[in-house]
């Protein structure tokens, strides 16, 4: 009973598994679009592999905003590349929502997609006030010219000093060593 029960519920697994096989193989009811389109700040640009030469001329490709119906009504530019790719740009395109249409020169359309091009943000540039004198960077003080008496009293802090690190380090050897 047992085994019966297995069989049967592994048979209808199997058929739902191949089921959802065919389903996927048969994919959506709609036309994959034959176009890619991207956006790079406000860039759009869009490729396809769908069109051939004919008499010179790959075909040509419209961007519509939310205006405007039809093909004719886009701004348009022809498309260029070999027979491996075709592709074409628009550039200072404003934010918003366009539709992309290719139409190659046979007349046959290569597909349509939608795109979304944001505001581009650009950082701001403003000066900032320069040193007047220069780096006052260097040994001592480079950029000031300093007089005898500055420079030996200088020398007296730094003789005083090592005096009396010499003078610390020889009485604290001199005492025993306590525990």
């Amino acid at each position: 009973m047992r085994n019966s029960s297995l069989f049967l519920r592994s048979g209808l697994t199997v058929a739902a598994a191949s089921a959802l096989s065919f389903l996927v193989a048969a994919g959506p009811a709609e036309a994959q679009s034959g176009i890619s389109v991207s956006t790079t700040g406000s860039t759009v640009s869009v490729t396809t592999r769908a069109c051939t030469n004919v008499n010179g001329s790959w075909g040509t490709a419209s961007l519509l905003n939310s205006r405007q119906a039809n093909f004719s009504q886009g701004r348009q530019v022809s498309l260029s590349g070999t027979s491996a790719l075709q592709s074409a740009a628009w550039s200072n395109v404003s934010a918003g929502t366009y539709t992309v249409i290719v139409i190659c020169s046979d007349g046959t359309t290569a597909g349509t997609q939608s795109v979304i091009v944001s505001p581009s943000v650009r950082p701001t540039i403003s000066a900032t006030a320069s040193p007047s004198r220069g780096v006052m960077g260097g040994v001592g003080g480079g950029s000031q010219d300093y007089g005898t008496l500055t420079l030996v009293g200088g020398g007296v802090l730094v003789g005083t000093g090592v005096a009396a690190a010499a003078w610390y380090l020889r009485r604290k050897s001199s005492k025993p060593y306590r525990l």
